[in-house]
């Protein structure tokens, strides 16, 4: 949700919830009851400007709330994310495109230093339009300016806090779940407004890598290292 501000400034706030059902389909050494629904849910604070006639630059801080809920919220649940891009876009010809090249800091991935962000949209034809870039590459047919179908190959995860420690049979504690995927999917979403939709994928991860880790983020327990079918729903605010 855009909010303009002096001269051609804007600030943007957003938002992002997904809910995950971890169903790994084996037995674990251990109670697993507690690691079967996750949530992760993101609030987006942006600012934008023009950088020059071409360009815009686009600074995002995103607090996470990253957890499975079963107990009162702490501090363990929250994270944070930082992303710093420039952005060009192109309206206003038979063919618009949007480039985003940038880096982001997320917290969850336990590196200490920023990733690559990538995006180059294109809409080609009036009902179709692609995305190349990391993490994310698609192939968009729109039903109409409200539907939206996808076939979409992208890098996925996330960083849960587990907030009761999983006791393991070496006595080692779990106290995250962090997963790692790369999926091709199929997808929709519904736009109920021009920044704000509600989506879903199905799908299933090439790749994956679930952990169960400690409280210095190291690996303890491997949840999932086998491809599975994979599923996601959500509702996002945003500008891209």
């Amino acid at each position: 949700m855009p909010f303009k501000l002096k001269g051609a400034k804007y600030l943007i706030l957003g938002a992002e919830y997904n809910f995950i059902d971890f169903d790994p389909k084996r037995d674990f050494p251990f109670d697993d009851n507690e690691l079967e629904q996750l949530h992760v849910v993101d609030f987006n604070l942006g600012y934008i400007f023009n950088w020059n006639k071409d360009w815009r630059f686009v600074g995002i801080v995103t607090p996470r709330l990253a957890s499975n809920l079963v107990t009162d919220i702490g501090s363990r649940d929250f994270l944070i994310n930082l992303t710093a891009t420039f952005w060009k876009e192109r309206k206003d010809v038979d063919k618009p495109f949007r480039l985003v090249l940038g880096l982001t800091y997320n917290s969850t991935t336990g590196l200490p230093v920023p990733l690559p962000l990538i995006n180059y949209y294109k809409r080609f034809h009036p009902r179709w339009a692609f995305t190349l870039g990391i993490p994310r590459s698609d192939l968009r047919m729109f039903l109409s300016e409200r539907n939206i179908l996808q076939l979409a190959l992208f890098l996925d995860g996330y960083f849960v806090n587990a907030q009761n420690d999983i006791v393991l049979p070496d006595n080692e504690l779990g106290t995250s779940i962090s997963l790692s995927t790369l999926v091709s999917a199929v997808g929709y979403q519904l736009k109920v407004s021009k920044m704000a939709s509600f989506y879903g994928f199905a799908g299933y991860t090439l790749l994956q890598n679930g952990i169960l880790r400690n409280d210095k983020r190291n690996k303890v327990f491997t949840l999932n290292n086998r491809g599975s079918l994979y599923y996601k729903v959500g509702f996002k605010v945003s500008i891209f």
